[in-house]
């Protein structure tokens, strides 16, 4: 039995995520917040006919990444896949400039987007040790890509904003840190580029669809034991292939 935990799960590209898993005969696990909202996604993917199973999870709160680790321990004793995709923006303070910047909006995004994460890898990193080749997924961004960011010519250089492009450069790093120390281990870490996806995250604003959002990340989900690790990859904004490594 493969097991892959995604956070955020009950919805948009969280959710397809999870479906595309469970298509492949992957057992899912949809870590959500609200319980109801969790168990009504897990309840549609069987439904569907999929091995798929609620669990309650807050990336923000420790004692809920805890429960969930021992619940998943406890069930399973291992995890094969883990996609860190729950995510915030965090709304605009007044007219979005850097210099309009509120400390708390900042707090509350690096909370779920960067601290969240580590949080929830290092509770499931002795799970993920025990599977054969286990996978790590961050869902990151190409806001957060520093040279994306920077290129007058390019579709970011429209946007001037902290909290949320630079809480994706933070867990970019993150996820370079992981996969340094996990190199000479079968674990890969990589961060998923879903590229501009509607869904709520951006009032359903994006030219992706939520199932498109999530090919990326269950792609280096699936990385066969010669695939990468400690990349940037996935959508391909203006470039003539739709997927591949982007630049940090």
């Amino acid at each position: 039995m493969t097991t892959a935990l995604i956070t955020g799960a009950n919805k948009g590209i969280g959710f397809e995520t999870a479906r595309q898993l469970a298509a492949r005969g992957i057992t899912v696990l949809l870590g959500a917040r609200d319980k109801d909202l969790g168990q009504a996604a897990a309840d549609a993917l069987k439904a569907e006919g999929a091995q798929a199973h609620f669990v309650q999870l807050d990336v923000t709160d420790e004692d809920s990444i805890a429960r969930a680790a021992e619940w998943i321990d406890s069930e399973f004793g291992s995890l094969d896949i883990l996609i860190n995709n729950a995510g915030i923006t965090g709304g605009m303070d007044r007219d979005g400039k850097p210099s309009s910047t509120s400390l708390a909006n900042l707090r509350r995004v690096y909370d779920t987007n960067v601290f969240g994460v580590v949080a929830v890898i290092n509770a499931l990193l002795p799970l993920l040790r025990r599977a054969e080749a286990a996978r790590i997924v961050n869902v990151s961004s190409e806001v957060g890509s520093l040279d994306m960011m920077l290129n007058p010519e390019g579709p970011m250089w429209q946007m001037a904003s902290i909290p949320y492009p630079s809480s994706k450069t933070a867990l970019n790093m993150v996820t370079a840190m992981y996969a340094k120390e996990l190199w000479e281990t079968p674990i890969k870490v990589n961060a998923a580029n879903p590229g501009y996806c509607a869904t709520d995250l951006n009032h359903n604003t994006g030219f992706r669809s939520a199932a498109q959002g999530a090919e990326p990340s269950v792609y280096l989900a699936t990385l066969p034991p010669d695939g990468p690790s400690g990349q940037l990859w996935g959508f391909l904004w203006g470039s003539d292939v739709e997927y591949g490594r982007l630049p940090w």
